[in-house]
């Protein structure tokens, strides 16, 4: 060990994760992954670290230390033009000492060294030059890119320089910022430098990688970005990379289970500079076709999830405990291999605390604008703007408080970026009430005149944490988020699952204690996501209109097979839930868009009819078996079993919606069965929508064909009582408690458990009304679903009316 104390030079075999106080976090890094993964497949690149202490050595030879700590003295960090003053006075110290000759001729001979690792004749070798201070990567300071990385030197001269350069750069304005709000003493600290055989991805691509969602914190996945050309413009943010996520269980099981690929614009990229001019990198334009295309093939995003998974696992055994990992990694564009280049600790979603719940609170009242029916517990605040018609939905800006007549599908894209919603019409169960419990964005419904009484333009707050009544207040007001533990809420024999629809807040939604999802929607993958009618996709090259082929062909950029598109991206979108969740039980209902909705998907309209009712019309289980709909539903089976047979998530069951008839029931799975996803194989249930009369009149017969029902309170209601659950004008007749649906759901539920099957109901009835969540635990419910924000007082009010019941967890 004192040998290593003193050496000038360090070999990455020589090094491991404990040698951090030596050469830092990186190197130690590096020296540890090369050392222990390379026998395991993770390539990383050879190289070798100056060690801090040649850093202290030149200081200290170069007579310049006292001179630095005259220059920090009366350092105001908050003063910028002081602090970029005595920065640059420092850095100047350091680059115009001399390297000592016997730490100069270490380096040159490490480096020839180097060379004839990779080139017999020991010719020059570019290598990347990258500084690591020895307080980077500590549990407690995210210190990473602090300091320099300096990338294609090649040659001894230029070498020198650029290891002046990182010795300079741990007085950089933001180093020094930074060890001041750490409290770390700039004295104490020192430098090394990690000399590394240089990737060719000037002539492919590089990124960085995750070993969990960096938005989240979900750990079960790995994220990837990925640009084309040298890493350092992905580091520092200056592209939009493509991105991919990839499940960490099922992969390790050998499935292929690509969630995510997002692709980004990557406008330009860093390549070796070719001028001849002092710089050693350039950065140029990307051609139009290449930003078009994903950098990574699919085999490559799962080998570098592999290696993630391999270098996470292995630094958690080290450390006694999970450690979740940020890695950069680069792909030779002259070999075609991948290595990694960088591994160190993610130190900020993995230290967040998931126990904790927030409630929003209103701390001061404003003069009353509107009110209505709240939905989603929650409050927002921002400027109003009305839109009348979806036609004008680009007029709204992210953070606005939506107000409008009523929404539908087409929607969406705008409400996901708003801070509230306020219609006139509907009632608690209409699409933007569902939506929005979703999306979790405070909504109030059935105002009436809400786009009346409300202008574009006015400050306002939505405030839907007070009960059943919404209020919609003058003024930005004053409110605050309360935290919850998580760690106290009870257990229940009923179980409590949830509905959710986005499969961008999965993640998050996940940590809300829960037994799985009852209900994952298609519909906002389709209309948010997908966009296109499906039939659009499979009868491309016969469509008229070309104003639909070019937004289609925007759409589906890199997709020869426009219907594939749909696939993979339905796929995807499931699979972000079912991942989520895994590996509890997902429900995913096929779709359910009525046939006005599926007609205002791009393309929509040359494959839809015009029907005077779309609520009771060709919906559900009838499009999937009788007219041209069958052979879409066709696509969204092998999504399906995309999910389940490539990418492993068998927790993933199918629902059928609406089913009229028990001949329908059959023709449905039939259907299934044709596209390879057959009932009974890996275990695959396929539950049916209990929400007409008929499915209870004839349950039994129902449940020959189905494994399960799910009763979906609303529909069930509005055909038992015949009635639009929609319109405002007959909302107060519309009830879930009312004695003949009461009635249909005891029965249904008592015919199920008899015959051992799945029972479960998809609606907030539960959570809005106790007496009916009493009235369901009573009955023999075995599962409510309901939105995340409904989850923990229900929980909660469930566990106290088992308890009082006499019903053990």
């Amino acid at each position: 060990m004192a040998d290593k104390v003193n050496a000038f030079i360090l070999w990455f075999d020589q090094l491991g994760i404990e040698d951090v106080p030596l050469v830092g976090g990186k190197n130690a890094s590096l020296g540890e992954m090369f050392s222990n993964l390379s026998s395991r497949g993770v390539s990383v690149p050879n190289g070798f670290a100056i060690t801090a202490t040649a850093y202290h050595y030149i200081v200290e030879k170069a007579g310049i230390r006292d001179q630095i700590r005259q220059i920090l003295v009366g350092l105001d960090t908050r003063n910028v033009v002081d602090l970029h003053d005595k920065a640059h006075r420092i850095r100047e110290l350091i680059k115009g000492a001399e390297l000592p000759s016997d730490l100069k001729q270490q380096i040159g001979e490490a480096y020839r060294n180097l060379c004839g690792t990779y080139n017999p004749e020991k010719k020059d070798i570019d290598v990347a030059v990258r500084s690591s201070a020895t307080a980077e990567d500590l549990p407690d300071a995210s210190f990473a890119g602090q300091q320099e990385t300096f990338l294609n030197i090649r040659g001894e001269t230029a070498l020198f320089e650029a290891c002046k350069k990182c010795f300079a750069s741990l007085f950089t304005d933001r180093a020094i910022s930074y060890r001041v709000d750490k409290n770390f003493d700039h004295f104490k600290i020192g430098l090394s430098i990690g000399v590394q055989k240089m990737v060719r991805s000037d002539k492919a691509c590089s990124g960085v990688m995750f070993s969990l969602d960096t938005e989240s914190g979900f750990e079960e996945v790995v994220l990837i970005n990925a640009s084309y050309g040298l890493g350092e413009n992905i580091v520092l943010g200056v592209v939009n990379p493509d991105e991919y996520l990839v499940f960490k269980p099922t992969l390790k099981q050998g499935f292929k289970p690509i969630l995510k690929k997002k692709l980004g614009s990557k406008e330009i990229m860093m390549i070796y500079d070719a001028t001849g001019g002092s710089k050693s990198t350039q950065n140029v334009a990307v051609y139009e076709a290449d930003r078009k295309k994903f950098c990574l093939n699919e085999d490559e995003i799962l080998q570098l999830a592999r290696w993630a998974c391999i270098i996470e696992d292995h630094y958690s055994e080290k450390a006694g405990h999970h450690k979740p990992m940020d890695m950069e990694w680069a792909k030779d564009g002259v070999t075609g291999k991948l290595f990694i280049v960088q591994a160190r600790p993610e130190t900020v979603n993995s230290r967040k605390d998931k126990n904790k719940l927030i409630k929003y609170v209103m701390k001061e009242k404003g003069d009353v604008l509107v009110t209505g029916q709240s939905v989603g517990e929650k409050i927002g605040a921002g400027k109003a703007r009305v839109i009348e018609n979806v036609h004008n939905i680009s007029q709204f800006r992210d953070g606005e408080v939506l107000v409008t007549d009523m929404t539908d599908p087409d929607w969406e894209p705008i409400m996901k970026v708003a801070s509230a919603i306020v219609t006139n019409r509907g009632g608690r169960t209409c699409h933007a009430a569902i939506i929005s419990r979703e999306l979790g964005i405070p909504c109030i419904v059935g105002t009436e005149n809400g786009s009346k009484k409300l202008f574009t333009g006015q400050d306002v707050t939505v405030d839907a944490s007070e009960g059943e009544k919404g209020y919609v207040y003058s003024g930005i007001l004053k409110f605050e988020r309360e935290e919850q533990d998580l760690d106290n809420i009870p257990k229940t024999r009923t179980k409590i699952c949830m509905n959710i629809g986005n499969p961008e807040q999965a993640f998050e939604e996940s940590f809300i204690p829960n037994e799985g999802v009852g209900l994952a929607r298609e519909e906002f993958i389709i209309n948010s996501e997908i966009r296109i009618h499906p039939l659009a996709l499979m009868h491309y090259n016969e469509l008229k209109d070309e104003g639909v082929k070019a937004e289609i062909d925007k759409l589906t950029a890199g997709y020869t097979d426009k219907a594939l598109y749909f696939v993979d991206s339905l796929a995807r979108g499931v699979a972000m839930i079912t991942a989520a969740f895994y590996p509890k039980k997902v429900i995913v209902r096929m779709s359910d868009f009525k046939s006005n909705e599926y007609a205002n998907l791009i393309g929509g309209r040359a494959f839809e009819p015009h029907e005077e009712n779309p609520m009771i019309g060709w919906r559900g289980a009838s499009r999937y078996y009788m007219g041209n709909y069958k052979e879409a539903f066709g696509l969204e089976c092998k999504a399906m079993l995309k999910v389940r047979n490539e990418m492993g998530l068998t927790n993933l069951e199918v629902m059928i919606p609406f089913p009229r008839t028990v001949e329908e029931a059959k023709k449905c799975i039939e259907v299934m069965a044709e596209n390879g996803l057959k009932q009974g194989e890996n275990g695959l249930r396929v539950i049916g929508m209990c929400e007409i009369p008929s499915d209870v009149i004839l349950a039994d017969e129902f449940l020959d064909v189905f494994d399960g029902f799910s009763i979906g309170s609303n529909d069930l209601t509005q055909l038992t009582l015949g009635l639009d659950r929609d319109s405002e004008l007959v909302s107060s007749i519309y009830d879930e408690r009312n004695p003949a649906v009461k009635k249909l759901i005891k029965m249904v539920i008592e015919v199920c458990n008899r015959r051992g099957k799945y029972i479960g109901i998809c609606g907030e009835a539960p959570s809005t009304f106790i007496d009916f969540a009493k009235f369901l635990v009573e009955c023999g419910i075995q599962s409510m679903s309901l939105s995340p924000d409904s989850i923990i007082k229900t929980t909660i009010a469930v566990a106290e009316l088992e308890k009082n019941l006499g019903i053990n967890p």
